[in-house]
């Protein structure tokens, strides 16, 4: 419960009893009754709602997040016209007729958005900014900041209850507007979105400081285009996904080219390797066959009649006769013929 308001209320009560004991004295005197014990009772009812008043109209209870600057009328205690200290949470007291105008020293959030259920301002409130290649951009952005604990008098001095729409306001649009136009459209939208939210905090974090007021956070929210960029925009993204597509398919193409490409010389490295395979056998057969014919040649030089055996083995069955050169040392027997040739066996 909130002291002060205690007081406050307990004064109202002390002077409707004033009132009410007043009331009570006047119709008895009026009607000639006893009125010693009313006076003596209207007296002290008056002294308790004086006192009570007296301390209620100084009695200011300040919440943990808030500080307030006391204004005073009173050049004895404040020659400028108000105490250069900021009064600190807690229940206070002040001279009757002095005035602390209180300041909250939590987190605020001030939000320009085209959105207007978003927007601290009703209706379309972005930030409208050209950018450095003169496109014109619609920025949504968040402000969360306090006020220095520190410095509340100093706030007070110069800015008083103005600081949220003639200090945060227009210092965040003005600087966000300012490093807009540093930075051309295809930064802002891909790459230096970061460097671009980077500079305006710092910036902002420097202005807000020499107005005694802490920047906590600057949220870039959004970032909208004009109707003609925007479908500029969207033509260069299809343009951009159908030459993907169609690189796309060359790499599908060089890969069958590839894959055919692999198949082939897989095959002639088998044509290859199945040609030498036959050239290896026939080198073999050739050398078996010469080694044969050594062997021959070496048997029919050590038996000369062995060819001649041989070749008479070789005559079809049919031959029954033969000639033979004169100078022929031997006869010998044809194959199945007769026993009655009366040739030797």
């Amino acid at each position: 419960m909130n002291i002060a308001l205690l007081f406050k209320g307990l004064a109202s009560l002390s002077w409707f009893a004033v009132l009410a004991v007043l009331g009570i004295l006047v119709m008895r005197a009026s009607r000639q009754q006893p009125t010693k014990g009313l006076s003596s009772l209207l007296v002290g009812v008056l002294i308790f709602a004086s006192v009570i008043s007296i301390i209620s109209a100084g009695i200011v209870f300040i919440e943990p997040n808030e500080r307030a600057v006391v204004v005073s009328p009173y050049a004895f205690r404040a020659p400028n016209g108000y105490l250069e200290e900021a009064i600190t949470p807690g229940l206070r007291w002040i001279v009757p007729g002095e005035n602390a105008r209180i300041y909250s020293i939590s987190r605020q959030t001030y939000t320009m958005s085209a959105a207007s259920a978003e927007g601290t301002v009703v209706g379309d409130d972005s930030i409208r900014a050209r950018t450095e290649d003169g496109q014109e951009v619609f920025i949504d952005a968040s402000v969360i900041f306090q006020v220095d604990s520190t410095k509340v008098t100093q706030l007070h001095i110069e800015w008083a209850s103005r600081y949220l729409n003639e200090l945060v306001r227009p210092t965040t649009r003005g600087i966000v507007r300012d490093v807009a136009s540093q930075y051309g459209i295809e930064e802002i939208v891909s790459s230096q979105r970061a460097s671009l939210e980077s500079a305006i905090t710092e910036s902002m974090a420097e202005k807000f400081l020499e107005n005694n007021l802490i920047l906590v956070d600057f949220v870039l929210r959004d970032i909208h285009f004009s109707a003609e960029y925007a479908v500029a925009v969207e033509q260069k993204q299809i343009a951009e996904q159908q030459a993907q597509q169609a690189f796309f398919v060359v790499e599908s193409k060089k890969q069958e080219a590839e894959q055919a490409r692999q198949i082939a010389q897989g095959q002639a490295d088998a044509a290859v390797i199945s040609a030498q395979g036959e050239a290896d056998a026939r080198i073999i057969q050739a050398e078996a066959e010469a080694a044969a014919l050594e062997l021959i040649s070496n048997a029919i030089k050590n038996n000369p009649d062995l060819l001649t055996y041989e070749y008479i083995q070789k005559l079809s069955a049919d031959i029954d006769v033969m000639l033979l050169p004169s100078d022929s040392p031997f006869l010998f027997p044809l194959p199945g013929a007769n026993a009655d040739t009366g040739l030797p066996q």
